[in-house]
């Protein structure tokens, strides 16, 4: 594992050709984890992730291995998720005082404009899920 790198213990639920299925293991470490804010996987919820099956490696399901993910792509993922939403709001806060007299529908045409962005996002994530690739190593003890 490299420091560039975000993990986490999961096991194997599934293995087709083109995906295996990994569950993330839930556990305390996740409290004292150095990037806890930028993961969202939390102690209470178990989390699937699919990752493309490496034809050269042997998992079985059932088998722990570590998940990886770069930390550049979840600083990338806290940027699309949080900082650009707050920055159309709070343009559109600023530009749109002006113009309009009740801040009731300005505050409402904010939020409007940030609930544009997430539909964006969401119409886009399938070109989104081709940056944020996981990657598994079998568990090293």
């Amino acid at each position: 594992m490299k420091h560039s790198d975000i993990s986490h213990l999961g096991r194997i639920i599934e293995i087709t050709p083109e995906f295996t299925t990994v569950e993330i293991i839930s556990s305390s470490a996740c409290s004292s984890c150095h990037a806890k804010g930028l993961c969202g996987v939390s102690e209470e919820q178990v989390k699937l992730i699919s990752v493309p099956t490496d034809p050269y490696e042997e998992y079985h399901p059932g088998d722990e291995v570590n998940v990886f993910l770069r930390k550049t792509m979840g600083l990338k993922a806290v940027w699309i998720s949080y900082v650009i939403p707050l920055l159309v709001l709070m343009i559109l806060i600023l530009s749109l005082s002006p113009v309009i007299r009740h801040e009731a529908y300005v505050g409402l045409a904010a939020l409007g404009g940030v609930g544009l962005y997430y539909v964006v996002i969401y119409l886009l994530r399938d070109c989104l899920a081709k940056d944020f690739v996981f990657y598994i190593r079998k568990k090293q003890n």
